[in-house]
């Protein structure tokens, strides 16, 4: 995950993507959140930012996190989980039938930290560019899966903030980097 935390056990991780898939599930057939189990690993109960990403037949069928802890991780992922599946722009709430297709990804991620854009390590870190009222995310694994250099990783990452390539070359603009552990299954 970074420095700045323990990263998670496979145990932990294999959790997270068990109360992904029932959030989403139990909010799509019901309407209410699923009740988080009662004893908890430490970790879970820590603050951490997370995105979930639903899949299907490796295709994106959504995706969407917070960058800060607003609460526990478990919290975090349950939320992000049916916001993934209902309130994702892209696409379309997952409707009750799709729902045995949809694969989870959990990934817990580090502290946001400034840096330097000759720092960025595409796949190693995540990247998020701010300039005044913009401000776009591609998590670490982005990068892996397009097969993106560091300077093709930040342009994908300012036109996700509806800026143009090359805008993080230009003053105002900053860049964040973050590490994450991501858990498949």
């Amino acid at each position: 995950m970074g420095d700045d935390a323990e990263p998670l056990t496979k145990k932990e991780g294999a959790l997270l993507l068990k109360i992904a898939r029932q959030s989403l599930e139990t909010f799509v057939k019901s309407g209410k959140r699923s009740k988080l189990p009662d004893k908890l690993p430490g970790a879970l109960q820590m603050g951490y930012g997370a995105f979930v990403t639903l899949q299907v037949d490796q295709e994106l069928r959504g995706c969407i996190g917070t960058m800060t802890a607003h609460g526990p991780l478990a919290e975090t992922v349950r939320e992000m989980a049916v916001a993934a599946g209902n309130n994702d722009p892209r696409f379309d709430p997952v409707p009750e039938e799709d729902l045995a297709a949809i694969q989870y990804e959990v990934s817990v991620l580090s502290p946001m930290k400034v840096t330097k854009a000759a720092d960025v390590t595409p796949g190693k870190h995540g990247v998020m560019i701010r300039r005044g009222q913009y401000s776009g995310v591609l998590l670490p694994q982005v990068a892996t899966e397009h097969g993106w250099d560091r300077e093709s990783f930040l342009n994908h990452t300012c036109m996700k903030a509806g800026l143009p390539p090359g805008a993080w070359k230009e003053g105002g603009t900053d860049i964040y980097t973050f590490t994450a552990q991501v858990f498949s299954e």
